[in-house]
Order: C-alpha cells, then sequence, then structure tokens
C-alpha cells in the first residue's frame, strides 16, 4: 500500500497532560494502519516523542511577560505573590490578568509562535510530496499556519477543533474582541477543505457559523494500549477526580454535600471512604472541605506525572467525572472521560442533565450520570452497599461499545476524511 503523507499543525502535540496532544499523538500512531503517514510541526511538546518532525520552540506571551517581570516561568502568578483564589469571586490581579489578556493575547498567547511555524512548514512542503494538512486547536493560532501553507501550496486542509473558537461557551474575551475575531475566524477557515470537531452538538454549532463547509464529528478517544490490565482497586470506597478543577463549573461541593448528609445520618461509615484529588490545591476546594467538615475523608495529593494519575485512576473504587451545569456543556467530551474509559472502573459523572457525555455512558454502561442531588444520593448508596457486600463496586462496562471510542476508531474516521478530500470527492461521515 502506497503510504500518503499528511502535514500535521498542533502548539501541543507530544504533551502528556494535553487532551488536543493526545488525540493527534493517538491519531498519528494509529493511521497509519490506514496508509497514512503523519510529518508533525509542533511547538512546546513538553518532552521530545517518536512522532516529532519538527519542533518549534519560541517563547508564548505570558511566560515572555514574566521574564520581563522577573516572575518564574513555571509557577502560577498568585502563587508567587502570595495572592489566595476565592471561590466565584475574582481579585484584582484577575482582573489586570484578564485585561492583559484581552489586549495582547490576541488571537492566544501563542501568537509569537505562528511566524516560525509557518516558515518551518513551508521547509517540509518544499522538500515533501504532503497530501494534505491537518490542524488541531487550540490554541487558534494553529489554524492560522495551516491556513497559510494550505493557501500557499494549494493542498487540502482539514482543520480540527477539540474546542471551538469564537463559539466556545468558555471564551473568556469581551463582546468586543469576539466581534473581531469571529471576523478573524470567519476569514481564516474559508481556506479550510473540511472542518472536524469533537461531538455533534458542537459539529451542528461550527455548522451555523460556517455555513459554507462540511463538518463532521469524530470523538477523541483513548489508547487501546492503555486499557487496565485488572489492576487491584484500593480497600476503601474511593472516589477518586484527576486533573484540573474550576470554580464553579468542575466543581465537587455538590459530593460534599451529600457525603456529608450520609456520614450525619450514620448511613455510611466515614473511615471506610474516602475522595482523592490529584491536582492543584486551589484555595476555594480547600475551603469547600473545611466548610463541609470532610478533612478526614477529603484528600488533595497535587499534580503527580500522567502515568501515575493512570495508575490512581485504575487503582479507584469510583472515578469522578465533573461537567458544568449549563446546555452549552451538553456537546463536551472531557478528555478525562476517555481515561477513565481506558481505566474500566465505574465513573461518576456530575453536572448538566443530559448531552453527549451521559449518552456515551448509557451506551457503553461505563458509568452513571447524576444531575441533581437526589440521583447522585440514591447512587451513592448503591455503590456503599455493594461494596460493604462484595468489597468493590462492581463494572458493568460492554468491552464492544467502550472501543467505538478509542484511538483506532478514531484514526479510521479521520482516514475516510482523509481518502475523500485527497480524492476529490466529498466524506460520506466523519
Amino acid at each position: 500500500m502506497q503510504m500518503k503523507k499528511i502535514l500535521v499543525i498542533s502548539y501541543h502535540f507530544n504533551k502528556k497532560e494535553d487532551i488536543a496532544a493526545i488525540r493527534l499523538n493517538g491519531l498519528a500512531k494509529y493511521l497509519v494502519s490506514f496508509g497514512w503517514e503523519s510529518l508533525i510541526v509542533c511547538g512546546d511538546t513538553g518532552e521530545s516523542g517518536g512522532f516529532i518532525t519538527n519542533e518549534v520552540l519560541t517563547g508564548d506571551a505570558t511566560t515572555i511577560w514574566r521574564k520581563i517581570l522577573g516572575l518564574n516561568t513555571h509557577s502560577a502568578i498568585k502563587d508567587q505573590l502570595g495572592i489566595p483564589s476565592y471561590k466565584n469571586k475574582k481579585t484584582i490581579l484577575d482582573i489586570i490578568l484578564d485585561l492583559w489578556a484581552e489586549i495582547f493575547a490576541y488571537p492566544d498567547v501563542y501568537k509569537t509562535w505562528i511566524n516560525p511555524a509557518i516558515e518551518c512548514g513551508r521547509e517540509i512542503l518544499k522538500n515533501e510530496k504532503i497530501d494534505a494538512i491537518i490542524s488541531s486547536s487550540g490554541p487558534p493560532s494553529v489554524n492560522l499556519v495551516a491556513a497559510n501553507l494550505s493557501k500557499e501550496f494549494n493542498i487540502p486542509w482539514i482543520a480540527d477543533f477539540r474546542d471551538l473558537w469564537t463559539q466556545n461557551h468558555y471564551y473568556p474575551y469581551s463582546k468586543i474582541r469576539r466581534f473581531f475575531e469571529r471576523r478573524l475566524e470567519l476569514r481564516t477557515l474559508s481556506h479550510a477543505t473540511i472542518l472536524t470537531t469533537v461531538s455533534q452538538p458542537l459539529a451542528e454549532k461550527l455548522q451555523e457559523l460556517h455555513k459554507n463547509k462540511k463538518v463532521f464529528a469524530i470523538p477523541n478517544g483513548f489508547d487501546p494500549e492503555q486499557l487496565n490490565p485488572g489492576i487491584p482497586v484500593s480497600e476503601k470506597l474511593s472516589i477518586t477526580y484527576t486533573g484540573i478543577l474550576y470554580q464553579g463549573r468542575r466543581d465537587p461541593e455538590q459530593l460534599f454535600k451529600i457525603v456529608r448528609a450520609l456520614v450525619n445520618e450514620n448511613v455510611i461509615d466515614p473511615s471506610l471512604i474516602e475522595i482523592n484529588f490529584y491536582g492543584y490545591p486551589e484555595g476555594w476546594l480547600i475551603h469547600d472541605i473545611k466548610k463541609y467538615h470532610l478533612e478526614s475523608i477529603v484528600k488533595i495529593h497535587g499534580m503527580i506525572p500522567r502515568e501515575i494519575s493512570i495508575q490512581k485512576q485504575r487503582e479507584a473504587q469510583i472515578l469522578l467525572l465533573l461537567t458544568w451545569n449549563d446546555p452549552e456543556e451538553k456537546g463536551v467530551y472531557t478528555g478525562k472521560l476517555f481515561d477513565y474509559l481506558a481505566a474500566r472502573r465505574p465513573i461518576l459523572s456530575l453536572g448538566y442533565t443530559g448531552g453527549v457525555v451521559k449518552d456515551l455512558l448509557d451506551q457503553t454502561r461505563a458509568g452513571v450520570h447524576c444531575s441533581n442531588e437526589a440521583e447522585l444520593r440514591e447512587y451513592l448508596l448503591r455503590a456503599y452497599r455493594e461494596y460493604r457486600e462484595l468489597g468493590a463496586v462492581q463494572y458493568h462496562g460492554i468491552g464492544e461499545e467502550i472501543m467505538k471510542y478509542s484511538h483506532v476508531e478514531m484514526a479510521r474516521k479521520f482516514a475516510e476524511v482523509l481518502d475523500a478530500v485527497t480524492a476529490g470527492t466529498t466524506p460520506m461521515q466523519g
């Protein structure tokens, strides 16, 4: 089989903690099976990787300004200045940082990477027969790189969106900035052949803005080589969360409230349950733990390497997934969900009623989604009874359905799109 080649544009490619990087790393790994070889132009990978072709290192705008101000580039500014974080409340520093980003980070903090990356891609395209380009964003700057190269060399370009651009419901800037940035988005993506994103609701949203473009949904996935081989679970009824929390959005307070009530009612033994967070020790999280007097149950372990995070997921009795209880969240799969699928432990999802996360859990039976306190209470009681009777919360995931969310399936869908656009036809599906 004659191998075709794609040029992949991504700022974070092989950085283990970055979800967009995990998506592309899996894509490059398994596209080979479908006749496609990947050449990579990326920025900060976080580490060297076997797939890397060219790594274009430039300082992002945040790092540059931190150096100018004499601040550590690897620690949070608030931590360095001794300023605490408050739940649902912005400090003066938060406001200043937001204003800085509004003005200087356009279209994003990685803008210094755009021109060097274009030059790097140009050299590759001059020396290699490249059949198509794939960009994966965020950050949005990767689209500017891909648009320039696609236009200059007249090569099909698939613009892939892990997160939407100006339609992102987490969009942090003003309406004035969104107005100008949306014009940039429309102008930039006018050069794209196909748009892809991670869920059908997001694909429909993208189609509303880019009416003349074909848009396909290709979900993220997990590497099948990382499936849990059967690691023994913890002795306690452990509920584990790995990754970043967001104030008021990915918020465990509802869980704290119900656990506290069940302990007060003597329904569950507090010595048998533990709730573990592996991530930044947010001030508001510590406040909520104290608010519900759960210091003996809830533990914050700090950031850990990805390999250890995967190990902790496999050992957990229950894996906690937090989503924002907002209709805009209905089309969002968190990258953590796919890690959890590979861990093959029961998933407890809290957040928006319905949406793609609930659909996936119902389809795979890998866990349950609770959208209110009554459902959460019922689930915790059921899990606790099962734990006491059987020694562990039982896992009921359907392997065949779960494998539909593997990197192999994701690569197959991308290969279908690539085969079609390079043949000058319209893909039948994404």
